[in-house]
């Protein structure tokens, strides 16, 4: 079957005419696609376990940093601070468990979602990080490179938020570790604030990630929402489900359709 197009302008409108279709219902695009199946099982429920980790380590931490309501009665009475810090790490606790399963997945996983994935930094990945953010800017998202999996600016970001993860988890249990000097924690991170110039500075930097994770959350929750609709990626569909349709006649950056071979991150 060939594919037909739709009266939107296919699947890649321009900005102009988005604007002008914006918040009208969508046709359905009919025609031949092919499932590719990107994320497996232990990856998407990680994701799904980091992301309601991340919500409850960002609630609580606030208010552990800063109290921003207080009750009334004997502090023993609620124990809200108690509550509040138990929250946090127990979530801490469980995000560093799921980063352990993500670390042994860099290597047991698909090329979608192994350790070379992570950095896209062949030139012809650069080139195509740069012409994704000027589509970005432009709307012109038909000069945009196709990728099945993340696009190079996409796995950069992510790439990004492992690193501010593992560093929060590093201020985490250095702050954690001063309330027991004798303790395990305090002994395994007490190096950190040594090399960063001191407590504060690991306070600091621990609470400037958070605010990173606050603008970080709404601008994929915006980008991945985007891909769908803009590109009709199937991007929130894929990390429910694992996988995505896509048009067999398009050309991807990261999979040959045709011989059934993924090319995540080419080197050329």
């Amino acid at each position: 079957m060939s594919k037909v197009s739709n009266e939107v302008g296919a699947r890649h409108p321009p900005g102009a005419r988005y604007l002008q279709e914006f918040g009208k219902a969508v046709p359905r695009e009919r025609g031949d696609f092919t499932w590719v199946y990107l994320w497996g099982a232990p990856l998407r429920i990680m994701h799904w376990i980091a992301a309601l980790c991340i919500v409850a380590l960002v609630i609580s931490g606030l208010y552990v940093g800063r109290p921003y309501f207080a009750t009334t009665g004997e502090a023993s009475s609620h124990f809200l601070m108690g509550k509040f810090r138990f929250v946090h790490f127990t979530a801490a606790a469980v995000i560093v468990m799921t980063g352990i399963v993500r670390v042994y997945w860099l290597f047991a996983g698909n090329a979608f979602e192994r350790f070379p994935a992570l950095f896209p930094m062949s030139p012809r990945n650069m080139q195509s990080m740069f012409k994704v953010m000027r589509t970005y800017f432009n709307f012109q998202t038909q000069e945009q490179p196709h990728f099945v999996g993340h696009n190079p600016l996409a796995q950069w970001a992510y790439t990004s938020v492992y690193l501010m993860m593992t560093i929060m988890v590093i201020t985490g249990f250095t702050l954690y570790g001063q309330s027991a000097p004798t303790g395990f924690f305090y002994h395994l991170f007490g190096w950190v604030p040594g090399l960063m110039g001191g407590l504060q500075i690991v306070r600091l930097v621990h609470h400037a990630l958070t605010w990173a994770f606050l603008i970080f959350v709404p601008i994929h929750i915006y980008l991945a929402i985007r891909a769908d609709y803009v590109e009709r990626a199937g991007i929130v569909s894929s990390i429910i489900t694992g996988g995505r349709f896509v048009a067999s006649d398009d050309e991807f950056e990261d999979i040959d359709l045709a011989a059934g071979k993924s090319r995540p991150w080419p080197k050329e």
